[in-house]
């Protein structure tokens, strides 16, 4: 009896009980649902909201948390639209640029370059300018300059017009490709993070996919008027950008650093499936933003601890900032913009035959990004890192043997194509949207936003001297030879893979942090262990 007037007194503290007992109109009225304890939550609006008892009694509201994060998650990777969009339509447009305004082959480089590079300065300030004003008005002037470049770039009536749209779009996507993960990563709970922080990775191969989609549909208008009408229909998601503003919240993990708690509590109550882990996960932060002891960390204290680490921190740099150079130096930017230019190496002949082999190219990349959001949870993360990289390595050294041995052969076209297809299938199973995750992962609260900022400036860095060089270093070493140095590269990922990268599947981000910090301790545990068996032997 006892036993059971306890349950029913913890029942009625949390609001779980019938609203005869509880006394203020928010009870619950109990429905008979088969053989489950199912019941409706009478609101104070008058709705209704489906519960369930756990074996503790707290209530679970799972499909109104687990679909909420899911659209906060798609509206915030809207902006990877418009990355994937640039990259997979100048693949195509740029051919027809360079006959209409006379570019040089330079020229071309620079064009397809200069994006990338740019996009540093956007990642570099978007980490500070996420601690001011917040991730959800971050990634809202993120978009709101790339579509002022793609304007300018879609409305240019010579190359030096083109720049400049190109770099402001640059610098747009530089906001959007280091803010969309970290806010993912701060509003989704553990058992999930990894599938929905790869939503960005996947509207990135959606925008590319539409890209090539575009190219192949509008390369049959006048030279003049075909390109620009490629570049202007990345203006579009902006609508649907503006419209996400009014439905994802700020991220609880900001809002905790500002010390605006209750507003924290508020989100976290949307994104939790029960009270008590909300109450759970706040605590956590607040004890990551250091505000147990009210300690606050300026730019300048964030930025020495990155530039002279702790050995923790050192690690977590590692991890973070050589994955994400990893996944540009193994060439995907390189696969992705001058696809055509492979191909044509290969054999094919024509503009629209090029370009509907992208198309093939881009529906692949697309495809495989949704099977690693269904295994990154259930596999991990360091599996399909190593399925990536060493199915990468084989692909390119293939593509490679294919373009030196077999070029303007037919069976040589059809092998490139495998090839080419294979890379990309095999980026997006792991290493794609894996680098991503990881990156938003594994570093403190403290350091996250400046951090990844720093891990997307490698990114875009390595991405950028790749696109601006890759045509000069084709005719010098051949298109072969440029592949075959990229399998070289992505053999090396292999190791790094093995070597620097911890599995994170299923841990919160503060139980991520005490993962680097233990396995500095395990290792110094290690040494003392050895020192001490060396003396034991010479005893």
């Amino acid at each position: 009896m006892r036993e059971r007037e306890r349950e029913r007194e913890r029942e009625r503290e949390m609001g779980l009980v019938g609203g005869e007992e509880n006394g203020n109109g928010e009870g619950l009225v109990e429905i008979p649902i088969g053989s489950k304890n199912k019941y409706k939550r009478m609101n104070p609006d008058g709705t209704e909201e489906d519960v369930v008892f756990s074996n503790e009694g707290i209530s679970i509201r799972k499909n109104t948390t687990r679909n909420f994060v899911f659209v906060c998650a798609i509206f915030v990777s809207l902006n990877s639209v418009l990355l994937g969009y640039d990259v997979g339509v100048m693949s195509g447009a740029i051919l027809f640029i360079q006959e209409d305004l006379k570019i040089t082959e330079v020229q071309e480089e620079v064009l397809v370059g200069i994006l990338s590079i740019i996009s540093l300065l956007g990642s570099l300030a978007g980490g500070k300018a996420s601690d001011a004003i917040g991730r959800k008005w971050t990634i809202a002037f993120a978009a709101i300059v790339f579509q002022t470049g793609a304007a300018v770039m879609a409305l240019a009536p010579n190359f030096r017009v083109l720049i400049v749209g190109r770099i402001l779009a640059g610098v747009g996507i530089g906001f959007g490709v280091m803010i969309a993960p970290v806010y993912i990563a701060e509003i989704s709970p553990a058992v999930a993070r990894g599938s929905l922080t790869s939503f960005p990775e996947i509207f990135i191969n959606l925008g590319i996919l539409l890209g090539y989609v575009s190219n192949y549909a509008f390369s049959g208008l006048p030279t003049h008027i075909s390109w620009r009408i490629m570049l202007g229909v990345g203006i579009l998601p902006s609508v649907f950008i503006g419209f996400s503003l009014f439905v994802i919240p700020e991220s609880p993990r900001w809002l905790v650093v500002q010390n605006r708690i209750e507003e924290a509590r508020a989100v976290l109550l949307k994104t939790n499936e029960s009270e008590r882990e909300v109450e759970e996960r706040l605590a956590e932060i607040q004890v990551a933003a250091g505000m147990s002891n009210a300690e606050k960390y300026e730019a300048k204290s964030v930025w020495r601890e990155i530039l002279k680490p702790s050995p923790p921190v050192r690690r977590m740099l590692i991890a973070g900032c050589g994955i994400q150079c990893f996944q540009q130096i193994t060439g995907i930017d390189a696969t992705v913009y001058y696809s055509p230019t492979i191909f044509k190496d290969a054999g094919i002949k024509g503009n629209t035959k090029l370009l509907a082999a992208t198309v093939a190219v881009g529906f692949t990349k697309t495809l495989f990004i949704l099977v690693a959001i269904f295994l990154i949870d259930k596999v991990g993360r360091k599996p399909l890192l190593y399925i990536s990289t060493i199915g990468m390595t084989v692909c390119l050294f293939c593509l490679s043997l294919t373009l030196a041995l077999l070029g303007k052969e037919k069976m040589g076209i059809g092998l490139a194509i495998l090839a080419v297809c294979g890379n990309v299938a095999f980026f997006s199973v792991g290493i794609g949207p894996i680098c991503w995750v990881l990156s938003s992962e594994v570093f403190p609260l403290r350091l996250r936003a400046q951090a990844s900022a720093l891990g997307a400036v490698g990114s875009r860095v390595s991405s950028g001297l790749i696109a601006m060089s890759f045509l000069s270093i084709s005719r010098a070493i051949t298109v072969a030879g440029t592949f075959f140095v990229f399998s070289l590269l992505s053999a090396l990922s292999v190791a790094f893979v093995y070597t620097c990268v911890p599995e994170t599947k299923g841990k919160s981000l503060e139980q991520i942090e005490l993962v680097f910090q233990n396995e500095g301790e395990e290792r110094e545990g290690e040494m003392e262990m050895g020192d001490a068996e060396r003396l034991v032997q010479r005893e």
